[in-house]
């Protein structure tokens, strides 16, 4: 559709929803309300009822495209639906430098990336070589449509966001959903709007207001909703900049985050060589952007509003070990000495998907050839992640990596590397106790570098770049002075950039390899013998009956994320085999009978193992099992191997006392049962030797909780009440086995 036709359809849209609602429109509604499958009908309750949806388009990196893609290749479809895109960004280990680990990954990972593109070729898809980019940097530079609607696999895809886009994270099953042309389902989405007023100024940066709002909300303060930003606030960020917002809007587990189309994003596409794009945008503006009654009142229109003044806003650095332990600059130094965090900085970290941009170099390159005029240079290793071969070859060309790298920076190819622990780290042994500081999105222990005494810290890739150059966590570069190779006291200046290059961008012409006309004669070849690919069979459909006398695998303690559950690291090799790659099913989860790390006690036998070993066990026995968690059981990525591990090595329910969106979705889309305790107390009613029934399962409707018997060793017995969220469709996932046994059963049809 062409883009004067796209926004036309918008307006349309956007006329009958104030028709059919009565009143105003936040933009996110707009969006929405546009992609509805079969048109606006009613109002959606928030947070209530489920709406079926027609996204625009779908982005998967190889990480989760290859189970995504062989999910795909099971239901019969002949091509994709909608525009879809692969992005080879996940599997190249950060080592040595950007040449070196990018041939090594071409050499360890051929059969993946060969699969990868052989399934793009036959189905229609684009698809994106090793060393092209990282997928949401990629995105943004070529897809990213202001009033549009995407689902990628990636937690991270609403960076799209700063180019005005609802862009969700989803798994695998569901963007196989979109790319059949099945509606994908969405609980209607509860909206809070970010009101951004005054101008930011000195060492701050926009990475700075989502790690301030981080702290508001916390981990799973966005769990169900859209964070919508609004006032003059936004119109002084750099298209990038909101990108970064958006991408961290993961952390606080929202849906998604969006900005409003300004003149920033349309400087943005006419840079990135969308000029078309650009002037629809601009002159259907008031339809991508939210309504004025709404910015004259917002509370009447979120659900809840937050009010942050850019003027105020203080650097921060969040950390160590959850996103959203939120530490303002003036107040680490005393944190430091407090906490006892070790102050000296190994390694500074700039880059990933959340700060690449060509301003974020820019800016940090000002800082670094500063140090250089005053005799400075990093005191810590010092890395640079382009996010994609575009804003590489510019910063080459512009000079920005040759000062990086005279400043003391190693860098690292255009791909996620240690931003998803695809880092060989060679300067600490594990278990040693030390800190990074990371321009990335996430810190949960263990998550770059394997060591689980890595106390990473995120921050700006400016502010990682002045630490790096002191080489210390207590050190404010906005009050505090160094001292040179001279012996000379200098200060740093606040950093200055360009949001986009005066000579435009470098364009990458070799990244991108588009599909035939026709791809039916392609071939897709899996071994038999392959430990890195594997063919899905299907997963056997409810016996009708409830669950009776199942045992506990884990009784989980405190946080449980998709890191702990399915690791990546060197386990992301086996990302497209479910049986190798189930080997490292909830190995990172504490036991919470025991504290202990990957040993749970196997109730056929008696003798503890490691949980995977328990699993098969229970399997071979023809024994069901259930996981018992915490609190956002599941916060992280987007992982659906976190949901297909547990279906695959024989598990039937999931408990816990709340879950993160994505996880619980992918749960229902697997087959399994994704249930909460009404009353989270209940937890500590189970004991490591207890037995659990599920009952209602044969009557199992919508709204209807379930029951759950606790029998115990010593025979006594407690019932206590479980919540779902599942629908009839849901419902219907679960009877059949999951979801893409319905799809593979309808495009028989």
């Amino acid at each position: 559709m062409k883009p004067m036709e796209f926004y036309a359809k918008l307006k349309s849209s956007n006329l009958n929803a104030r028709k059919v609602l009565g009143r105003a429109l936040t933009l996110s509604e707009k969006i929405l309300y546009a992609h509805l499958f079969e048109g606006i009908k009613s109002e959606l309750k928030r947070g209530k009822d489920y709406a079926d949806l027609a996204p625009d388009r779908v982005a998967m990196q190889d990480a989760t495209a290859q189970m995504a893609l062989l999910q795909f290749m099971r239901s019969g479809r002949k091509d994709t639906a909608v525009p879809s895109t692969v992005h080879c960004d996940h599997l190249i280990q950060a080592q040595i430098g950007a040449e070196e680990d990018l041939q090594r990954a071409n050499d360890e990972n051929r059969e993946v990336y060969d699969f990868l593109q052989s399934v793009s070729q036959k189905y229609g898809m684009e698809f994106w070589k090793p060393g092209a980019g990282i997928i949401h940097q990629v995105v943004l530079e070529n897809y990213a449509t202001p009033g549009g609607l995407m689902v990628g696999t990636d937690s991270h895809t609403p960076n799209a966001g700063g180019l005005g886009m609802l862009a969700i994270g989803v798994g695998g099953a569901d963007a196989v959903d979109v790319m059949v042309g099945l509606p994908w389902e969405l609980k209607w989405p509860k909206l809070i709007g970010v009101k951004l007023t005054g101008k930011l100024s000195g060492w701050t940066s926009p990475k700075d207001i989502i790690l301030k709002l981080a702290g508001i909300l916390t981990v799973k303060g966005g769990t169900g909703a859209i964070v919508e930003y609004f006032g003059e606030g936004t119109s002084s960020l750099s298209c990038t900049g909101k990108g970064t917002i958006c991408n961290m809007g993961a952390e606080i587990g929202a849906t998604t985050s969006v900005f409003p189309f300004d003149e920033k994003m349309a400087a943005y596409l006419r840079s990135t060589d969308r000029s078309e794009l650009a002037s629809a945008a601009m002159e259907y503006a008031s339809e991508l952007v939210a309504d004025n009654e709404v910015i004259a009142n917002p509370s009447k229109y979120y659900d809840q509003v937050i009010e942050i003044d850019l003027s105020s806003l203080e650097p921060h650095l969040n950390g160590p070990f959850t996103p959203d332990r939120a530490w303002p600059l003036s107040e680490l130094k005393k944190a430091v000495a407090e906490e006892q965090f070790p102050d000296k900085i190994t390694v500074g970290l700039i880059g990933s998907c959340t700060n690449s941009s060509y301003e974020d170099i820019d800016r940090s390159a000002a800082i670094a050839r500063e140090a250089l005029s005053k005799g400075l240079k990093a005191k810590s290793q010092y890395t640079i992640t382009p996010g994609s071969e575009q804003v590489r070859a510019t910063i080459e060309r512009d000079g920005q990596l040759s000062t990086l790298t005279e400043f003391g920076g190693t860098v690292l190819a255009n791909a996620c590397g240690p931003c998803i622990g695809m880092w060989k780290r060679m300067d600490i042994k594990s278990g040693e106790k030390n800190t990074i500081v990371t321009s990335f999105n996430r810190n949960f222990a263990a998550r770059n570098d394997g060591n689980p005494e890595t106390y990473a810290f995120v921050a700006s890739p400016e502010m990682v770049t002045a630490l790096a150059i002191a080489g210390s966590l207590s050190f404010n570069p906005s009050t505090d002075f160094l001292t040179n190779s001279r012996g000379e006291s200098v200060k740093l200046s606040p950093p200055t950039g360009k949001e986009l290059p005066e000579g435009g961008f470098v364009k990458d012409v070799h990244g991108l390899v588009r599909p035939p006309v026709d791809g039916s004669n392609v071939s897709i070849n899996i071994s038999k013998d392959s430990d890195r690919l594997q063919e899905l069979e299907p997963f056997k459909a409810w016996d009708g009956k409830d669950y009776i006398d199942l045992p506990v695998l884990i009784k989980a303690r405190g946080k449980c994320t998709t890191d702990h559950i399915s690791m990546a690291g060197p386990w992301l090799k086996f990302r497209g085999h479910l049986d190798n790659i189930s080997n490292n099913m909830l190995i990172g989860a504490t036991n919470a009978f025991t504290g202990k790390i990957n040993s749970v006690k196997n109730l056929l036998s008696g003798e503890y193992a490691e949980v995977p070993k328990v699993a098969r066990a229970y399997k071979a026995s023809n024994t069901g099992w259930i996981v018992v968690g915490d609190e956002n059981y599941g916060e992280g990525s987007s992982r659906e191997h976190a949901a297909m591990e547990p279906r695959f090595l024989g598990g039937l329910a999931i408990i816990v006392k709340s879950f993160a969106r994505i996880h619980e979705t992918n749960l229902k889309k697997q087959g399994m049962l994704a249930l909460t305790f009404a009353n989270p107390s209940d937890y500590d009613l189970i004991q490591e030797d207890s037995r659990l029934s599920i009952l209602g399962l044969t009557s199992f409707q919508e709204g209807v909780p379930l029951t759950l018997r606790i029998k115990n060793a010593d025979g006594s017995t407690v019932d206590c009440k479980l919540n779902h969220t599942y629908n009839d469709s849901q419902i219907a996932w679960f009877r059949a086995g999951g979801a893409l046994n319905l799809i593979a059963a309808s495009m028989k049809n």
